[in-house]
């Protein structure tokens, strides 16, 4: 079909017009879905296969295919799955969002500079989005998605708001960056920040006092060359900066028979930006450090869970920032005036009750959380209705990574609890919000059993420390097990797995938590986290995890092809010493009651 026999309403039904935020033109056949997906831990990024359990694309291969989902979730890692993918040859032909998407693009932005790889990245509106779900193939170019590929004979016109686009204001030493007056790697890393600063429309540039890294994860070939491109540049950070967990315990891989290729890359790539100034954190939980942020203070974080936590608990600002931006951010000491940093930003979008039950253990929080940031999305909730339930921080560190999982958004605040949400400041405000969304235990419930891929034989293996075991952690899990009947065995029958800091594990020591669970027979691993051990750590032949952790039970069937059993502490012990078999109880108790408690 020519272009100059389409009609007005043919054309526009075969052609959509967005914004584009990686310029470029792909076609193939199209991959749509109205879930978010999180590449880290939910896309091979061998082969492009998407391994989310929880995803409706599950089993489907992007490479070469235009993918259509409403943002990415989850990790901050996307970014270095992304680039991976596109090195390899197995990256989607084209990413369309239905939500602003940084992370993904992050890392399709390092790839276009850093390797001359790139593809198109488009942006398009709710409705336009939701029409696509009936094509079988697409084509874009820049900020059009067409049916056919009528957008070589027709130039698309510019949305309005690409029109004139204000362009972001430098500060003198921003200007001297981009020039080059700080080094060449400093300038290479502002040249990232001005493109992801103008993609997000930020005004200026601001200090951050500090900087978490993710990028020290290994995810291939690629997170290395991008760091020593960097360091063959000069690369030193200007900020105090720390590293998340890595892909190994440095310490003890070979003792624990992790693989020497991989175990040395990880090395490698933690020795880098280690040569660039940050410090061996080594941890996924920077909040649990001795030096945390302060309130109000600006901060340059990567990974998931530890930017909810630090907007959300701890009153400090950043933005979910993807990894390799962590790098260039902690090489500037500087990031865009957006997102979370913004007062404006950090306010609720909608109303989250959820019940208060009495009875619930600590499961309650991993679950509710994971429920809530399927619900979010990229709007950041008020939650109401826990104001008298006064959780731990505990508590709050498994709510925030659950609900780092399946959100996109930042933060959240809970009325009463978080410092951004006294119960009269969010009184006065929630009159502006839509109505409360009410939850009731029969969602608690369905998010569950949606976690509980498990449904018969034994548990293998139990998983405790996603994200990382606190010091309050272990005094929990050894008051466990000291009160443990002197009829049950005091060795765990069934192997006990904790991931923690080398600062955590240094504190349990002193405190005598090592000594016991040695004694019971758990194994303690520092450096590296549940996301990223694999077998035999994982053990060969098992089938079935028990873990308390909502993030893990999620991502553990795509990264390590086990079924899950979520419970709580106390019931992952009784499960450890043989005391009960999980797999015969539906539910746990609290699940069971019949009435809910609304604060």
């Amino acid at each position: 079909m020519s272009t100059t026999s389409v009609t007005s309403n043919n054309l526009q039904k075969m052609r959509l017009q967005g914004r584009s935020l990686v310029r470029g033109a792909a076609s193939g056949k199209l991959l749509w879905a109205d879930v978010g997906l999180s590449f880290w831990g939910g896309v091979d990024p061998l082969t492009g296969m998407i391994v989310d359990h929880h995803h409706p694309l599950m089993g489907e291969c992007m490479a070469g295919r235009i993918l259509a989902i409403p943002s990415g979730r989850g990790s901050c890692t996307g970014s270095g799955i992304i680039l991976e993918l596109l090195m390899r040859g197995y990256g989607p032909a084209a990413l369309v969002f239905q939500h602003q998407e940084e992370i993904l693009s992050l890392g399709v932005i390092v790839a276009s500079r850093m390797f001359n790889l790139s593809i198109p990245v488009l942006l398009l509106s709710p409705n336009d989005f939701a029409s696509l779900r009936e094509w079988k193939t697409a084509c874009v170019k820049n900020n059009i998605v067409s049916r056919a590929d009528l957008t070589s004979s027709i130039e698309p016109e510019l949305p309005a708001h690409e029109k004139n686009l204000p362009t972001v204001s430098l500060s003198s030493k921003d200007q001297d960056m981009l020039v080059g007056k700080h080094g060449p790697a400093a300038k290479s890393a502002f040249e990232i920040l001005l493109k992801f600063a103008e993609l997000q429309g930020a005004s200026q540039f601001i200090d951050v006092s500090q900087a978490h890294i993710d990028a020290c994860i290994y995810t291939g070939p690629s997170g290395v060359l991008f760091v020593q491109k960097l360091l063959d540049l000069g690369a030193k950070f200007t900020i105090t900066t720390t590293l998340n967990s890595i892909s190994i315990d440095r310490r003890r891989w070979q003792e624990m028979g992790m693989d020497p290729t991989v175990s040395a890359e990880a090395e490698r790539l933690a020795d880098a930006y280690m040569a660039m100034g940050a410090c061996m954190s080594f941890t996924c939980a920077p909040y649990l450090r001795d030096k945390i942020p302060e309130m109000g203070e600006n901060i340059g974080w990567a990974e998931s869970n530890a930017v909810v936590y630090a907007n959300s608990v701890l009153g400090a600002r950043t933005q979910k920032y993807p990894d390799f931006l962590d790098v260039c951010i902690a090489l500037t000491g500087r990031a865009p005036l957006s997102g979370c940093h913004v007062e404006e930003n950090r306010k609720p979008s909608l109303v989250l009750q959820v019940p208060h039950i009495a009875e619930a253990d600590d499961l309650f929080y991993p679950v509710a959380g994971y429920l809530i940031g399927q619900l979010s999305g990229p709007n950041i909730p008020l939650i109401i209705g826990l104001e008298n339930a006064h959780p731990s921080v505990s508590d709050l560190k498994a709510f925030g990574a659950a609900f780092a999982t399946t959100a996109s958004a930042a933060m959240f605040h809970i009325r009463g609890v978080t410092p951004e949400a006294s119960k009269g400041s969010m009184a006065s405000y929630q009159l502006q919000l839509p109505q409360p969304i009410v939850l009731s235990k029969q969602d608690l419930l369905k998010t569950y059993k949606q976690l509980n891929t498990a449904k018969s034989g034994t548990i293998d293996l139990i998983s405790l420390g996603s994200p990382h075991f606190s010091l309050s952690e272990f005094s929990t899990l050894t008051t466990l097990i000291s009160a443990l009947s002197p009829n049950a065995p005091s060795r765990a029958v069934i192997p006990v797995t904790i991931t923690t800091s080398r600062q955590i594990y240094s504190q349990a020591m002193h405190a005598g938590y090592i000594k016991i669970l040695e004694d019971f027979a758990a194994t303690i691993v520092t450096d590296t986290c549940w996301c990223m051990l694999t077998e035999p750590v994982v053990p060969i032949g098992s089938k079935t995890i028990m873990t308390n952790s909502a993030k893990y039970a999620h991502y553990a069937p795509g990264l390590v092809n086990r079924s899950v059993v979520l419970g709580g502490l106390k019931e992952c012990v009784d499960v450890a010493v043989g005391r009960i078999d999980v797999l015969m109880r539906e539910v746990p108790e609290w699940l069971k009651l019949s009435e809910d408690v609304y604060g």
